[in-house]
C-alpha cells in the first residue's frame, strides 16, 4: 500500500489567524493518540487520501492531518478514483489525488478516465492530459464523451470524430461505444472496430456488426456469418459458417438446412448435435436443450451439466450435485445423469445447501434432505439459503434465525436480519440494531441506533446521534462520544471528529500536541 505523495508544486499552508473549527483527532490501532487538528469536516476519499474542511477553506490533507493543498473550492463533487472533482463558485475543477491541480474549477462538466480528463464549458470540449500535464482544446461539439476505453468522441452534425487519434478529421456515420475495449465503426464502406488508440483493428468492410459479450462481437459479410474477437492490434475471425445464425437476446443459434444444429459461443461451437428441437437460455452460460425425442438436458459453459436423459419439461441450476426440475407442474430434483433422485413432488423447491434445501406445497416452506424426507415442517412464509448450518426465515412480518430441523438459533423474531461477509449477522429490533455471531449468538446488544462492521474486530457503533469503536468481545475501543468515526485503513489510524470546539491557532501543530494511551470507557 502506498503513502501519499505531494509533488513540489504542491501549496503548504499557513494559517495566518485564529478561527473556529471542530476538534478532530487520530488514533493508532492500539488506540494511542497520535495528532489533534481542528476542521469542520474531514473526509477519507480514497486509501491515503483525505480532504478538510474549515472557516479557510478546502484542503488535501498528509496523513497527520496537515493542510498541503489548497483545492481552491466550497466541497468535494466527486471521487473517482485518481481524480478529486471540487465545486467552486464558478464551476468545477479537478485534482489528481497526489495533488495536482488539472483543470481550474471552472467548468460545468467533467468526465474522467484513469490518464485523461474530458471537461465541458457551454459546448466548448478541453481534454487533460496527466502523461503531459497539458489541456488541450478540442472546439465546439454537439457533444462530446469520454469512453471507458479513453477514448473522445465528438459529434458534429451528424457525423462522429476521435480528436485525439492520428487523424482527427476523418469522419464517421457512426462511433457507438460497448462494453469491450473496442469502439464499433460505422462508414459507408461497411462496419468496423477501432482500437484505444483510435486505429481500425477491423476494417469497415461488413454489413453487421454487433456486440455479443467480452472483447467479441457477431457479424455478417455478404452470405457468411462470423464470430470475432478483438485484439489490441488486429481482430481475429475465432468461427465463421455459411449456415444462417441467429442472435436470440444471448443465444447464438447455427441452423443447417432450416434445421438447428449448434450452439454457439463468443467464440466458436458449445455444441454440435443432431436432433434438437429447441434452446433456452435460463441463466448466465446455462441452456435447457430439448431433443426430438422430448428428452431434456441443461448445458453448462463446459459441457452437460445434466445429460439430456430427462422426461422434466425444465431444468434448474443446481448445486451439491441435485438439480431442480419441473415435471406436470411439481418440482423435484434430478442428477447429472438426468435421473430422478427425488420425485417431482412438490408445488415448489430451492435449490441445495449443505445437504438442505427447501420446499413448499402450500403457501408456507419448510426443509428437505438429499432423499426428499422433510426435515423441518412447512410453516416459513420464506426461507434462504443455508450457510454455516444456519438460515433467514421469515413468518408473519418477523425474521428468525432457524437451524435445519426448524429449530431457533436465536430466541426471537426480529424486524430485520442482515448475513455479513464476515459472517455475522446485523440484526434489528424496533428501530435499534445488534450483531449477532455466526452461530446466532450475542456480540452487541440491540440496543445502537448503527453499527458499521469494518472488519471481523471493529465495529463502529452510533447511538442518539454519538458514535464510537467496539470490539468483538464487547471492549470499547473508543467511548461513544464522537460525531463522527471514520478508518484509514492503509495509514492503520482512526480518524474521530468530538463534540469539543477549538480555536485554530497559527503556532499549534500536530507535532506539538502529546500523545498517550487513551483510556477505555464506556
Amino acid at each position: 500500500m502506498r503513502n501519499l505523495f505531494y509533488p513540489a508544486a504542491a501549496c503548504f499552508l499557513i494559517l495566518a489567524s485564529p478561527s473556529l473549527g471542530q476538534t478532530w483527532e487520530v488514533y493508532d490501532f492500539s488506540g494511542s493518540l497520535q495528532t489533534r487538528a481542528s476542521y469542520q469536516d474531514i473526509d477519507l476519499l480514497g486509501e491515503s487520501v483525505s480532504v478538510g474542511k474549515n472557516s479557510t477553506g478546502l484542503f488535501l490533507l498528509s496523513p497527520d492531518l496537515r493542510a498541503v493543498v489548497d483545492l481552491q473550492g466550497q466541497e468535494v463533487f466527486q471521487y473517482l478514483k485518481p481524480w478529486i472533482l471540487v465545486k467552486g463558485p464558478k464551476g468545477i475543477g479537478a485534482f489528481h489525488e497526489y495533488g495536482q491541480l488539472a483543470l481550474p474549477l471552472e467548468y460545468e462538466e467533467i468526465s474522467t478516465y484513469t490518464n485523461r480528463l474530458l471537461a465541458r464549458k457551454g459546448k466548448e470540449y478541453w481534454v487533460f492530459e496527466k502523461s503531459t500535464g497539458k489541456i488541450k482544446w478540442l472546439g465546439t461539439a454537439e457533444e462530446a464523451k469520454l469512453t471507458r476505453n479513453g477514448q473522445v468522441i465528438l459529434k458534429n452534425q451528424g457525423q462522429y470524430f476521435l480528436p485525439l487519434s492520428s487523424n482527427p478529421e476523418k469522419s464517421y456515420d457512426l462511433l457507438l461505444e460497448n462494453q469491450s475495449n473496442f469502439l464499433l465503426a460505422k462508414e459507408a464502406s461497411g462496419y468496423g472496430l477501432i482500437n484505444q488508440k483510435g486505429d481500425y483493428v477491423l476494417d469497415p468492410v461488413l454489413d453487421q456488426l454487433e456486440h455479443t459479450r467480452g472483447d467479441n462481437y457477431f457479424g455478417f459479410d455478404e452470405n457468411q456469418y462470423l464470430l470475432i474477437h478483438g485484439f489490441e492490434e488486429s481482430a481475429q475471425v475465432r468461427y465463421n459458417s455459411y449456415h444462417k445464425i441467429t442472435k436470440e437476446g444471448e443465444l447464438l443459434l447455427e441452423y443447417i438446412h432450416g434445421k438447428l444444429r449448434r450452439v454457439l459461443e463468443e467464440e466458436g461451437i458449445l455444441l454440435d448435435a443432431v436432433g434438437m428441437e429447441s434452446v433456452k437460455l435460463i441463466g448466465p452460460d446455462a441452456f435447457n436443450i430439448r431433443f426430438r425425442e422430448n428428452k431434456l438436458g441443461l448445458l453448462g459453459k463446459k459441457g452437460w451439466l445434466v445429460a439430456p436423459n430427462s422426461d422434466a419439461e425444465w431444468i434448474g441450476m443446481g448445486s451439491e450435485g441435485l438439480f431442480p426440475a419441473l415435471k406436470k407442474g411439481k418440482y423435484g430434483y434430478l442428477d447429472a445423469t438426468g435421473r430422478w433422485i427425488i420425485a417431482p413432488s412438490f408445488l415448489e423447491v430451492g435449490t441445495f445447501s449443505e445437504k438442505v434445501s427447501t420446499y413448499r406445497n402450500t403457501a408456507t416452506w419448510g426443509t428437505i434432505n438429499t432423499e426428499g424426507k422433510m426435515v423441518a415442517e412447512a410453516k416459513w412464509d420464506k426461507i434462504k439459503s443455508f450457510s454455516g448450518g444456519i438460515a433467514i426465515a421469515e413468518s408473519a412480518g418477523k425474521q428468525y434465525l432457524i437451524l435445519p430441523n426448524g429449530e431457533l438459533a436465536y430466541p426471537e423474531g426480529l424486524d430485520k436480519i442482515l448475513r455479513l461477509r464476515e459472517g455475522y449477522y446485523l440484526v434489528e429490533s424496533n428501530s435499534k440494531t445488534g450483531l449477532l455471531n455466526s452461530l446466532g449468538k450475542p456480540i452487541l446488544p440491540i440496543s445502537f441506533d448503527q453499527i458499521q462492521v469494518e472488519n471481523k474486530d471493529f465495529f463502529i457503533v452510533s447511538k442518539e446521534g454519538l458514535s464510537g469503536i467496539m470490539r468483538t468481545n464487547g471492549d470499547v475501543f473508543l467511548p461513544l462520544r464522537y460525531t463522527q468515526v471514520a478508518i484509514d485503513w492503509n495509514e492503520q489510524k482512526v480518524l474521530v471528529k468530538s463534540l469539543d470546539q477549538v480555536v485554530e491557532d497559527p503556532e499549534t501543530s500536530p507535532e506539538k500536541v502529546p500523545q498517550g494511551k487513551r483510556k477505555k470507557g464506556v
